[in-house]
């Protein structure tokens, strides 16, 4: 396990001073750092069809950008490119494990784990994100300029398919070391070059676009079939114009969508649902044929030890302890029992069971139906 330390800050003060403010670099954030995949294992996951990865290059000041999946890296040379595999918390556990040590900020802000490689002289440009992520150092050393968000900066594409931005002015500039960990909020520009082969990995968090949010919300009132209420206007008047939208219409309009919105219950179960979705394809085997429930119960009285599918989001929201909880897992809904909080945080807030933990779900049917079904969806498995 890796163990963050943010020297003289704790979480909250990170948080309070930093987070979506300022970006700091930690020195030593995770000391005697060790890399948990390496370059060769990084490129196999690149050759894969169903993972998103991408080469940025930079030769003879001219920049190219191509889409994997990958089989050969010999044309690219010694020097002057980067390959980025995305969501490498899917498929790699050991890698997935960078993330837990930020999970100070909540689950659903959590997207995923980028990886790259980098020869020396690589790098993706100046640039900025709309995302906050925290950037940890492995093996080799990069040179990392970054920014304050500045509204003067132009951005440009010097291939079509790569944005970048005219030169900036930096707050920090730092060679970063392995175990170094550079926070930015979004909209910092930064700029990283590595200074030889190098990996650094990327811990990114959501930050859905009001577009984005009012896509999920119209996919979940037609897959629900949900209607709602209709506009009406019973104190109609004759207009002065038949062509005008009067300002009465547009608000009673504003107030039929909100009214949706403002139903803490509906809107827990659609940003529930739309939330937890993976943002990538997961690697999630059913077993076959499926687990009966005494199959299971007699594994888990045995002492079986479950692990979390990797990139599996698992969320909660329960609007009192009086009220059943409402738990999200890869978009589905489940209704657990008020009693049941301890249950659905070791499904939220773990990423795996322990043998005692086996023993909570195996000691009451309720609980041994829904680990059940998790496990035959191939969220959850066994380990040895």
């Amino acid at each position: 396990m890796y163990q963050l330390f943010l020297n003289e800050l704790t979480p909250a003060q990170f948080l309070a001073e930093y987070w979506q403010k300022k970006p700091l670099l930690i020195k030593a954030g995770f000391r005697n750092f060790i890399d948990p995949i390496s370059p060769d294992e990084l490129a196999g996951l690149a050759g894969e069809e169903e993972i998103e990865s991408r080469i940025v290059s930079n030769k003879n000041a001219v920049w190219d950008m191509e889409t994997g999946p990958f089989e050969d890296f010999s044309h690219l040379g010694e020097e002057g490119w980067t390959l980025l595999v995305q969501a490498v918390d899917h498929w790699h556990p050991q890698s997935a494990a960078l993330i837990e040590p930020f999970r100070f900020i909540p689950n659903w802000r959590i997207d995923d784990l980028m990886v790259s490689f980098s020869t020396a002289g690589g790098g993706v440009g100046p640039h900025l994100d709309q995302y906050d992520v925290f950037i940890i150092q492995g093996q080799g050393k990069r040179h990392w300029r970054v920014g304050m968000p500045d509204s003067s900066l132009k951005q440009h594409c010097p291939h079509p398919r790569l944005l970048q931005i005219t030169p900036f002015i930096d707050c920090i500039d730092v060679i970063t070391e392995p175990g170094d960990i550079l926070y930015i909020p979004p909209g910092c520009p930064h700029d990283g070059i590595s200074l030889d082969p190098s990996l650094n990995y990327s811990v990114g968090f959501r930050a859905p676009a009001q577009k984005d949010l009012l896509t999920g919300l119209a996919d979940h009132l037609i897959d629900q079939d949900i209607t709602g209420k209709r506009f009406t206007d019973p104190s109609r008047q004759i207009p002065d114009s038949v062509g005008a939208i009067s300002d009465q219409d547009l608000t009673q309009v504003q107030t039929l969508l909100r009214q949706l919105v403002d139903d803490k219950d509906f809107a827990a179960q659609w940003f529930g649902s739309y939330i937890s979705h993976a943002k990538h394809e997961l690697d999630a085997t059913e077993p076959d044929p499926h687990y009966e429930a005494d199959e299971i119960a007699e594994y888990l009285e045995e002492g079986s030890v479950l692990a979390k599918l990797g990139g599996l989001r698992t969320l909660y929201y329960q609007a009192n302890t009086a009220e059943d909880i409402q738990l999200f897992i890869n978009g589905d809904r489940f209704l657990v029992p008020a009693i049941e909080l301890e249950t659905v945080k070791k499904l939220t807030d773990q990423v795996s069971l322990s043998q005692q933990d086996c023993q909570h779900f195996a000691a009451d049917q309720g609980r041994l139906q829904l680990i059940t079904l998790l496990i035959n969806k191939g969220y959850w498995y066994f380990t040895e």
